[in-house]
């Protein structure tokens, strides 16, 4: 019957989905919590280096508050 294939599709959906699910997460944990960013145009890359400017750490990841910002 039609329904002896669902165990097969279960486990296959499984195993498409560890390699992007355990992307995200290894890149959380590395970037302190923060999803990746990546600039898609230029205005976006400037947004990003000021970021870094401003953390004083020299990454876009770790933000400060703005009370922080002198």
């Amino acid at each position: 019957m039609w329904y002896e294939i669902l165990p097969g599709l279960g486990i296959m959906y499984i195993c498409l989905n560890i390699p992007g699910l355990s992307t995200t997460y290894i890149q959380r944990y590395i970037n302190g919590g923060k999803e990746k960013r990546c600039a898609r145009n230029i205005y976006q890359w400037h947004l990003m280096e000021r970021d870094r400017r401003v953390s004083g750490t020299n990454r876009y990841y770790d933000s400060k508050g703005l009370e922080n910002i002198k």
